[in-house]
């Protein structure tokens, strides 16, 4: 089941990169065609299969698991900075892309680079987490890594919860208060994913479920707000069309 889920989440958010191309080629919204091919490289990387290959390339050192933490971090930081734009919401914007968010997302990423390389992670392990217990202390730096990890998703998500949750009730098109009730259900996933330390080792599971939720959502919800800008743009050029054909001449 979760190896349908992850091939299935990987599919649409390709699907969805391949959909922006001609629109990022004219250089229109190329933040949103970045964050489909982020969220597309790092399913991919999250994938068995795949993680294996690149990580033997990589040295077996887990490497290709740092790779992936960097490349949620980037596509979080992206999606979070462009939906708290889409529905104006400047606080969020200030609390993501601010002072304060650029130095939370700094210490994350000293703190994540300075854990991974104080743990021994030999062994190709997609996950890292599952990764033989080779002394008590270096299974805390694993854990505490891991832990790390989820901590940016989960800043942005509780940044821009109340925008997207906010705009589910406006008086907006049906399609963008459907792409924000995705948006919602994304961002409560990620912000959920800090207690994955209370869940049983035995519904390990739920962690993968919640994780690909959170993307497939993400990626639907900003496919639902593009296309409603797309209609709403070619309205207004309508509109402006048969006002010039009205005008005397």
């Amino acid at each position: 089941m979760i190896a349908m889920l992850q091939w299935t989440t990987f599919a649409v958010c390709a699907l969805a990169a391949v959909a922006r191309i001609p629109s990022a080629v004219r250089g229109e919204n190329r933040s949103i065609f970045g964050i489909f091919v982020l969220a597309t490289v790092a399913i991919l990387l999250s994938i068995d299969a795949v993680y294996t290959v690149i990580d033997s390339w990589l040295g077996s050192e887990n490497y290709t698991n740092l790779l992936l933490r960097f490349l949620i971090y980037g596509a979080v930081l992206l999606s979070g900075y462009r939906i708290a734009k889409a529905f104006d919401s400047g606080t969020s914007i200030r609390r993501i892309a601010g002072p304060v968010g650029i130095g939370v997302l700094s210490l994350i990423c000293i703190a994540t680079v300075a854990l991974f390389l104080l743990a021994d992670t030999a062994g190709t392990v997609t996950g890292l987490t599952t990764l033989p217990a080779r002394s008590p202390e270096n299974a805390a730096l694993i854990e505490s890594y891991a832990a790390v990890g989820r901590l940016y998703p989960s800043y942005v998500a509780v940044c821009i919860l109340p925008a997207t949750y906010r705009a589910i009730g406006q008086r907006l098109p049906k399609a963008i208060r459907t792409g924000a009730a995705l948006l919602t259900v994304a961002f409560a996933s990620m912000a959920v994913a800090t207690l994955f330390p209370l869940i049983p080792s035995d519904l390990g599971y739920v962690e993968s479920i919640i994780n690909y939720t959170a993307v497939l959502c993400l990626t639907s919800g900003l496919a639902f707000v593009w296309v409603s800008s797309l209609m709403a743009s070619r309205a207004l050029r309508r509109h402006r069309a048969l006002g010039l054909a009205a005008l005397p001449r």
